[in-house]
């Protein structure tokens, strides 16, 4: 078992404070010892990220791009290793770490943009002989606070943006699932930035916090539940920072009579039961219309009780385990709680064998639309099944709810899908696809209670967060020419 080490001004730090085992969910087995840093190493981080911010934001933004050039690089010869790793510490299969990491990829690429994506604007002669422009600058030191669900993803939503844009960033993976980020450490490490400009601090609540408070920290990224969302936003803008928080969903799947059967129900399964639920665009509600509704109910709850459930490095294997055994109890505790509110249950998960934390998938059919499980983000591989008479009906229930992260429909009608284009309050919507993950050149545009903040991940959302406008009004008389 190793112990991992933080990193901060090119310098690998240990703490002396507590640890946490780091398991692998698949299996059990103890992967590494992870330390819990304290507020005092979060201002070490703070302090060093600080102290290269000013010559770092010096750096032509074509320069600091060669690095991200590079990063692309590394990342691609060490792309199986990390994948793996991936899997080891998180649980998924292989293919969807591949998946995961390639996403991760693509955000570098994006970033690499930087010369053209930070460009200002210019107006001449707003009044005779006076020009205005705009300029973007970067904000400064920027944290980035990072979920177990997605290790390598979700930190590059935010990391190559943040230091193209000539900012400094400290990262926070989630002390569940640290080996990642520690390796892609490693390899920014042998790129040879200048010390200060990436930082990487483990740890668990109590560094969040200091991360929160500490004032050398400028701008907050987090993903997470709505719930700590909530939190990071509340706590973060009171110190005086912008943030962009992520939360949780409760994401549904329209089915309409139209529909092509076979690949709804592929890519429906697919979506609710992929990366065993365990992502924030998961399908965790199937809206059936009218006709729909016998034919889908009865195909998902066979392909849900055909899915291949074990360790996500083996072949053949479609979906691993979910993160910890706290975890795999909650989710049991929800099943059985839409089961107490009258659900039907079609497909009962609940047991898998195996060492580690394996569930397999659930389908509740005649889930009450006002019930708790119905309205509550499970995280796990259970789809809930509600019927309805029409489409107006669908996207009735969609808007009720609390949530507004993604919604996709299934149809061959493009008057449907203008419809829930235009009516459903959701950031991300998806026709006749199961996870509307925007590309990395497109913001994550999650609504409501599924987003805290005003600029989301990627794209230039990205760049305008992780810059600030400063606007110049200029006059040179001809006058004063003369006089030098």
């Amino acid at each position: 078992m190793k112990a991992l080490a933080n990193y901060i001004a090119a310098d690998w730090v240990e703490s002396n404070g507590a640890c946490q085992e780091v398991k692998n969910p698949a299996t059990g087995e103890v992967l590494a010892s992870v330390p819990l840093s304290d507020a005092a190493l979060v201002d070490q981080a703070a302090r060093a990220a600080r102290a290269a911010f000013r010559e770092w934001r010096q750096v032509p933004a074509g320069e600091r791009i060669q690095f991200l050039f590079k990063l692309k690089a590394v990342l691609e010869e060490s792309f199986e290793e990390l994948a793996r790793t991936i899997t080891c510490e998180c649980g998924k299969t292989l293919e969807e770490s591949r998946g995961e990491l390639r996403r991760a990829i693509e955000n570098v690429e994006v970033a690499c943009g930087i010369p053209i994506l930070m460009q200002g604007a210019v107006s001449e002669d707003i009044a005779r002989g006076i020009d205005e422009l705009m300029i973007r600058q970067p904000v400064g030191v920027c944290a980035i606070i990072a979920p177990f669900n997605f290790p390598a993803m979700i930190p590059f939503w935010f990391l190559p943006y943040a230091i193209a844009c000539g900012n400094t960033v400290v990262v926070k993976p989630s002390e569940r699932v640290p080996l990642t980020m520690q390796r892609v450490f490693q390899l920014l490490d042998a790129l040879g930035l200048p010390p200060g400009v990436v930082n990487l601090v483990h740890g668990g609540r109590e560094a969040v916090d200091a991360i929160l408070a500490h004032p050398d920290i400028r701008a907050v990224s987090f993903v997470g539940s709505s719930a700590v969302a909530r939190h990071v936003y509340a706590t973060a803008a009171a110190h005086g920072k912008r943030v962009q928080c992520q939360g949780g969903a409760k994401n549904p799947l329209i089915v309409l009579p139209d529909a092509d059967p076979e690949m709804t129900l592929k890519i429906a399964a697919d979506s609710a039961f992929g990366c065993a639920g365990q992502r924030c665009l998961a399908a965790s509600l199937a809206i059936t219309v009218g006709e729909a509704g016998a034919s889908f109910t009865e195909a998902i709850a066979e392909e849900a009780a055909r899915r291949v459930v074990g360790n996500g490095l083996e072949p053949g294997v479609q979906m691993g385990p979910v993160i910890t055994p706290e975890s795999r109890t909650r989710i049991r505790g929800l099943i059985q709680k839409g089961l107490d509110e009258g659900a039907r249950l079609l497909v009962d998960g609940r047991q898998a064998p195996g060492p580690g934390n394996f569930l397999k998938p659930t389908v509740l059919a005649d889930l009450p639309p006002e019930g708790e499980i119905a309205r509550t983000e499970v995280f796990g591989p259970v789809l809930g099944l509600i019927h309805v008479h029409e489409v107006e009906e669908a996207i009735e229930l969609i808007n009720r709810g609390a949530y507004g992260n993604m919604a996709c429909l299934f149809t061959s009608s493009g008057a449907s899908a203008r419809k829930l284009r235009y009516e459903a309050e959701v950031g991300n919507l998806g026709v006749n696809v199961g996870v509307a993950a925007p590309m990395a050149y497109f913001p994550f545009s999650g609504w409501k209670e599924s987003f805290f903040g005003d600029l989301h991940a990627q794209g230039h959302h990205a760049v305008e967060f992780y810059t600030q406008t400063k606007v110049v009004v200029e006059r040179w008389p001809r006058d004063w020419a003369r006089k030098f």
